[in-house]
């Protein structure tokens, strides 16, 4: 019985210590951000400057003016050192969607674009002789609470 009483009163502190230790914590979760790594080759900047200034441009301005996405970035990697990417593509959102929301954005975005996730792949894959898609991450910001 004692044994059981000790186990039900550490439960019962574990359950109220950790709402109070969150509440210390001096951060919180912020957006999303989405970073994709880019390597192009040699001698087709050119060719991918014209697909991120295109389509690529005309897709984050609708998902932007749908509140999908809050904002985008191009960084180029300057000072790249062996096996890094050359750009990373940076989109922010404050949160993470749902298989649905996935499927509803694509069939909306689809018809924005008059075109359809088979000629994307399509497109995507002839991009593909000159770019390569790296790694692909998924980040949270984290504010300060106070």
């Amino acid at each position: 019985m004692k044994k059981l009483m000790l186990t039900a009163l550490g439960a019962m502190t574990i359950a109220i210590a950790a709402p109070v230790a969150a509440q210390d914590y001096p951060l919180k979760g912020g957006n999303f951000w989405t970073v994709s790594e880019i390597t192009v080759e040699d001698g087709h900047a050119g060719d991918y400057a014209d697909h991120l200034a295109g389509v690529y441009r005309k897709s984050l301005d609708f998902q932007k003016k749908k509140g999908w996405v809050k904002e985008s970035f191009i960084l180029a990697n300057i000072n790249k050192r062996a096996g890094e990417p050359d750009l990373y593509l940076v989109t922010i959102a404050d949160r993470v969607t749902t298989p649905a929301e996935d499927e509803m954005r694509e069939k909306e975005m689809n018809a924005y674009l008059a075109t359809t996730t088979r000629d994307q792949d399509k497109q995507s894959g002839m991009r593909a002789k000159y770019r390569k898609l790296g790694g692909n991450m998924l980040l949270q910001e984290l504010i300060y609470k106070r």
